[in-house]
């Protein structure tokens, strides 16, 4: 608990630094979960740079544009009820989303250095499903995460998006 308290005192004194590293690192993290117990890689085949590209687009892209984002959607939908909570929902889903998923895949595309013609056929073959994906995901906790989530427990949203 102490460390959670510590985490909540920074967040009040930085809010955006200690959201930019927390995106960072939960991606950092997700990426390391993903090569360990997904793939299997162990610790001597664990690709560092992959890992370590992950914390930069955590740090220079997800986290200032969702925190970013959900400033503005508290700012569009002020309030904590819960039909607040579905108008921050459906704003985030329907409109933020779609546009935030069409910036991240290429993006990460480019950083695994595809050209800009192989980019575009893997962002249209995998766009679709990566936004029903989200949709599936996301269906259960979107309707109370802006509520909660947002500004309180900055790059939380990352892993629900």
């Amino acid at each position: 608990m102490a460390l959670w308290r510590a985490y909540q005192r920074a967040l009040t004194v930085h809010p955006w630094k200690v959201q930019v590293l927390t995106a960072g690192s939960l991606m950092g993290l997700g990426d390391i979960i993903s090569q360990q117990l997904v793939e299997r890689r162990g610790l001597r085949e664990h690709q560092t740079g992959r890992t370590l590209t992950m914390v930069s687009v955590g740090c220079g892209f997800v986290g200032p544009v969702v925190g970013g984002w959900y400033r503005v959607l508290d700012r569009l939908v002020p309030g904590t009820t819960k039909v607040d909570a579905l108008k921050k929902m459906l704003l985030d889903q329907g409109g933020f989303a779609p546009c935030f998923l069409g910036c991240f895949l290429p993006l990460v595309g480019a950083l695994n250095g595809l050209s800009a013609q192989d980019n575009w056929a893997k962002l249209r073959q995998d766009y679709p499903d990566a936004l029903i994906t989200n949709y599936y995901v996301s269906d259960d906790t979107a309707p109370a995460r802006p509520a909660f989530l947002s500004p309180d427990v900055p790059g939380m949203g990352v892993l629900l998006t």
